[in-house]
């Protein structure tokens, strides 16, 4: 995944770009996800949806980072062809906490996303309680420290060995009730 920015989703050159990396990398197009905010909809306009086009084109998938924290206008949802919709940490932390609202909220977004056949990530999971929660409320992926900060690709291979295969979530439980 690659975070793209309103400046460089508003660049006419953007898909030239992109090809040219798929090609130098020799990654097929559809294991690239553009990470895209909601800040690219402030100057909506034909030149947008002629670069998500394009970019759906080339075969990559296309991510709607931070969902919730921008605009929030759903409106786009009907135009810009996203295959996921990344929701914000924000709502992840204390979403376990009992009476956080915060659960109904990605519960909310999750059933949209389902409705219009995107993935959904939530992002900043860092407790064990919450991959238990964000499974039972149907988010298909989990990004966060959880499982461990970033490593180099040998660490990771290392240690999912060392643990017969199994990554094991490192963050702490939260008290909550069932």
């Amino acid at each position: 995944a690659v975070n793209v920015s309103p400046i460089q989703f508003a660049n006419p050159a953007l898909p030239a770009i992109v090809t040219s990396a798929l090609a130098n990398s020799g990654l097929a197009p559809h294991r690239l996800e553009l990470e895209i905010t909601e800040g690219v909809f402030v100057n909506e306009n034909a030149s947008s949806e002629k670069m998500f086009k394009s970019l759906k084109g080339i075969g990559v998938r296309l991510a709607l980072d931070d969902f919730g924290t921008g605009y929030s206008s759903l409106g786009y949802l009907k135009k810009a062809p996203f295959d996921k919709i990344k929701i914000d940490q924000s709502f992840v932390r204390g979403a376990a906490v009992p009476g956080n609202r915060n659960a109904a909220i990605i519960k909310a977004i999750v059933t949209l996303a389902n409705t219009l056949y995107m993935e959904t990530t939530a992002e900043g999971v860092e407790h064990q309680d919450e991959v238990e929660l964000i499974r039972e409320l149907g988010c298909s992926h989990i990004q966060g420290y959880v499982y461990g900060k970033p490593a180099r690709g040998e660490e990771v291979i290392r240690q999912l060995q060392a643990a017969g295969g199994h990554a094991t979530p490192l963050g702490y439980k939260v008290s909550r009730s069932p």
